[in-house]
């Protein structure tokens, strides 16, 4: 790797995104190596760079007090090599009285190195599994109250003798397939087991985990009260939906754990309830897992991206070959789903929108405070890396050691 002093605007903005702080990329695209080094607490002080990060640009300028302190180590390296090459320190052309240095030569040979505090030291993305925790249990808590209001629903919705489907273009143009809704749970399942693999082997699991927990149980929170509000008749006259329980309310909820219990697919046989078509569920999980999944690989896997994106793209449109969902309820699941996940990860990229301020109109959302105590400890863009779980690593470190007898005579 070359010298920091020989590196180009594009070498900055390399190591930038290398360092899990693209942010700055942009504010410091015209940056040489450098000008790089000589960055002070004072230039973080003015804009534009005040108006980037929240911590004063402590985080940047940590990373270039290390760099300052291997480029001054590697000049000093060399400055010994010219020297002792000459016989002489530092190269000098002078003998030097009883072949030592002098108390002035000698203080221009020290090295400052500050010893980095505890605070300093601090991870830029502390794993805080209590925080997942929360995260998930949010998540749990939000797909059984979808549950138990998609069988309050389910007592509202007309009959489709008295009240038949909607008109709906897409079903004008394409008939019923039936088998067609299978595939898209397949589809469905596969994505979730792809982005199970996957995050179990992010080394940032954790603050990844939590992201996912809170976006897919905020999306399914807002899927209870738009199922709620507008009750939709069935999509099609194929449609077999349980009987009305009027008011039994064990049966009720024997119906609700059974649905839970199978994950709320037909292809298991746990979903036989109608009403829950605005907005559509299968597609939010269809859409998001693709998200994560792109989000949190390697940009060279394009072709596991384009697999994946495939899955999804299937899934969504047997949705509708299947007549299961309206094409309203479609394009609002896809709406509300990739907005909510390009919000979200925009606000925890940037140490700016982490501020509550007139001038950052995300911090009015509902769950803006959520969010902050989710991201308030981590500072810049997580990185796509990949490591095997702890325990993982403990097993494979135990089979590798290997042991001898030895014979004592």
């Amino acid at each position: 790797m070359k010298r920091v002093a020989g590196w180009s605007a594009e070498d900055v903005s390399d190591w930038l995104s290398k360092e899990g702080m693209p942010e700055y990329v942009d504010t410091l695209h015209h940056t040489d190596g450098p000008a790089l080094l000589r960055l002070t607490e004072a230039d973080f002080q003015m804009p534009p760079l005040s108006l980037v990060s929240s911590d004063g640009g402590q985080q940047l300028l940590e990373k270039v007090e290390t760099l300052r302190i291997e480029t001054h180590i590697e000049a000093h390296k060399n400055g010994h090599a010219n020297g002792h090459a000459g016989g002489l320190p530092n190269g000098t052309s002078k003998s030097l009285r009883n072949g030592t240095l002098g108390m002035k030569d000698f203080r221009m040979e020290m090295v400052h190195i500050p010893i980095p505090t505890m605070e300093a030291t601090r991870s830029s993305f502390p794993a805080e599994w209590g925080k997942t925790g929360i995260a998930f249990i949010y998540a749990v808590v939000c797909f059984v109250t979808t549950t138990v209001v998609i069988s309050v629903v389910h007592e509202r919705v007309p009959s489709k003798e008295h009240t038949p489907p909607l008109p709906d273009k897409f079903f004008d143009l394409f008939d019923r397939i039936a088998w067609a809704f299978s595939i898209c749970e397949i589809n469905g399942m596969l994505l979730v087991g792809l982005w199970l693999i996957q995050w179990i082997l992010l080394k940032h699991r954790s603050i990844i985990g939590r992201r996912f927990f809170f976006i897919v149980g905020t999306l399914y929170l807002y899927r209870c009260i738009t199922m709620y509000i507008t009750t939709l008749p069935v999509p099609g006259m194929h449609f077999k939906c349980s009987p009305k329980l009027l008011g039994n309310w064990e049966a009720q909820m024997r119906r609700v754990m059974k649905m839970i219990a199978g994950g709320g697919l037909s292809i298991t046989g746990s979903h036989t309830m109608c009403g829950d078509y605005l907005y559509s569920g299968h597609t939010v999980m269809l859409t998001l897992t693709y998200l994560f999944i792109k989000e949190y690989s390697p940009k060279r896997f394009w072709w596991y991206h384009w697999f994946c994106w495939t899955l999804s793209a299937v899934g969504i449109f047997c949705i509708l070959l299947a007549h299961d969902h309206y094409t309203v309820d479609v394009v609002v699941a896809y709406f509300i789903t990739t907005r909510l996940f390009w919000w979200y990860h925009t606000m925890a990229n940037q140490q700016s929108l982490k501020e509550t301020s007139q001038s950052n109109p995300f911090s009015r959302v509902w769950w803006y405070r959520l969010f902050r105590y989710f991201e308030e400890n981590v500072n810049g863009t997580v990185p796509r890396n990949y490591q095997l779980p702890s325990s993982w690593r403990a097993l494979q470190w135990s089979r590798s050691v290997k042991y001898s007898k030895l014979d004592i005579q």
